[in-house]
């Protein structure tokens, strides 16, 4: 057993953490459903045993495994060392990688950060470029007082509001927004964990917030994102606040989303830019966001992977479900931005949200973008657009346009169906999207048996 590659590279390490005086180490990983585990161990714990053995965990609890195959090891990848801000003991965190117990410790298929290392692979492999790269929108938002439970003498939810305000507060300054000190605090300590920052800014909602990141490589974004959750729910904990990813938490107010941005680089070429196209986009923009809108049905059960998802994804509201692109309908799942420089050309696509997992949802995102590639598929034939004017016309394209699912079953359903471009690369297999498609649609069923507050209003006088 000798898969240790780096030897240098756990000498600095070990270095470092004795420099610092870190007293422990935190392996960090991901489940399926996007949850994050950790296992704390004493510093003394890293060096080459760990690194080529790795530590034992139960996968089954993880949602990876069934209990009679459950033992699995996890070991750190010590690229992504960082310190963590809220122990008080000295901690460095790692995340993890999952590998399977045979002698070989073979990389586990169904472990997530498995899954982005693959996609990049893929893309390498498609030859279309050298590297992709993703800047995310995180909408959130936080409240002073939150409350929420499901018991048998009851359901309820309560989420205390700043104002009753009811118009835009898209961009609301001081005193309007009340909580600038504590997205100061957040990004402050996620630039100091290696996180580039590109702003923060109050949404349109009550309550609702944004942190927009800098362009970064698939696997290190996705790695981002699990600090950013990590990093603003320890610090809400810590104010006394609560701060939630949940697309949907109010009835009639604008929900999140997590809308990602992203080109694809040869080298130093942008091969999404070709000046004097249609917002500059190249042939191979075209083809690479027409795989997305082409496969947005089965997209939908990754990038919007929760019931609450499809209360945000509303048709006749201004919310991203027509598998069309444009530079600035709102309606449309892919926008075009019109006010980036020439050489950042790209794509934003619009419809996911923060409940995804985000290695699943950007792999997923990028191998739909690989095929729409291969297979020159064009936004003309399948009424893609550009539609600039709006919503487009029902009488000129009816039944022409295609709709995202406006459940997660129906999501689940054309993931069914179509799956096989998540298999380019070996990405994604047969066995990780027969566990998904069982663990979400074990989620549906739980959640249909349980009474909705809006029934008692409905019935319970009849």
């Amino acid at each position: 057993m000798a898969i240790m590659k780096d030897k240098n590279l756990l000498n600095n390490t070990e270095r470092k953490l004795r420099e610092l005086q870190v007293e422990f180490i935190d392996l960090k990983v991901l489940d399926l459903k996007g949850k994050l585990h950790s296992l704390m161990l004493p510093a003394a714990m890293l060096d080459e045993k760990l690194l080529n053995g790795g530590v034992g965990f139960d996968a089954s609890s993880y949602g990876f495994a069934k209990p009679e195959k459950s033992d699995m090891v996890m070991i750190p990848d010590l690229e992504t060392m960082v310190i963590d801000p809220f122990r008080e003991r000295k901690t460095a965190v790692f995340m993890a990688g999952i590998h399977l117990t045979d002698t070989a410790r073979t990389r586990f298929s169904e472990d997530p950060r498995f899954v982005a290392a693959k996609a990049e692979a893929a893309l390498a492999e498609s030859k279309i470029g050298t590297r992709a790269l993703f800047g995310p929108e995180f909408e959130f938002f936080i409240f002073r007082e939150a409350e929420f439970g499901v018991h048998e003498d009851g359901n309820f939810y309560f989420l205390k509001k700043d104002s009753e305000a009811k118009g835009n507060l898209y961009h609301a300054g001081s005193p309007e927004d009340e909580h600038i000190d504590f997205k100061n605090e957040a990004v402050a300590i996620l630039q100091g964990l290696g996180v580039e920052i590109k702003y923060h800014h109050h949404e349109v909602a009550v309550n609702q917030h944004e942190i927009e990141t800098k362009f970064n490589t698939l696997l290190k974004t996705a790695d981002q994102a699990v600090l950013i959750k990590y990093v603003l729910f320890n610090l809400a904990k810590k104010h006394n606040l609560f701060v939630t990813f949940m697309p949907k938490p109010f009835f009639g107010r604008a929900g999140s989303g997590w809308h990602v941005h992203q080109f694809i680089m040869n080298r130093e070429a942008n091969v999404f830019l070709k000046k004097g196209n249609y917002a500059n986009l190249s042939d191979v923009g075209l083809h690479y966001l027409s795989g997305l809108l082409f496969h947005s049905g089965s997209l939908s059960a990754l990038s919007n992977p929760s019931t609450n998802s499809y209360k945000r994804l509303v048709r006749g509201f201004e919310a991203p479900v027509s598998a069309i692109f444009a530079t600035s309908n709102r309606n449309a799942a892919i926008r075009i931005p019109t006010y980036v420089d020439a050489g950042e050309t790209r794509i934003e696509y619009r419809p996911g949200d923060a409940a995804a997992n985000p290695y699943l949802f950007l792999s997923a995102m990028l191998l739909s973008g690989i095929d729409g590639v291969f297979k020159n598929l064009s936004p003309e034939k399948f009424n893609f657009g550009p539609f600039d004017g709006g919503i487009p016309d029902a009488k000129v394209f009816k039944n022409k346009i295609k709709l995202l699912p406006n459940s997660l079953a129906e999501a689940l359903d054309c993931l069914e169906k179509d799956n096989e471009y998540l298999k380019f690369g070996n990405v994604f297999d047969d066995a990780l999207i027969q566990q998904w498609l069982t663990i979400k649609r074990a989620e549906i069923e739980e959640i249909a048996r349980i009474p909705h507050p809006k029934e008692f209003e409905l019935y319970f006088n009849f």
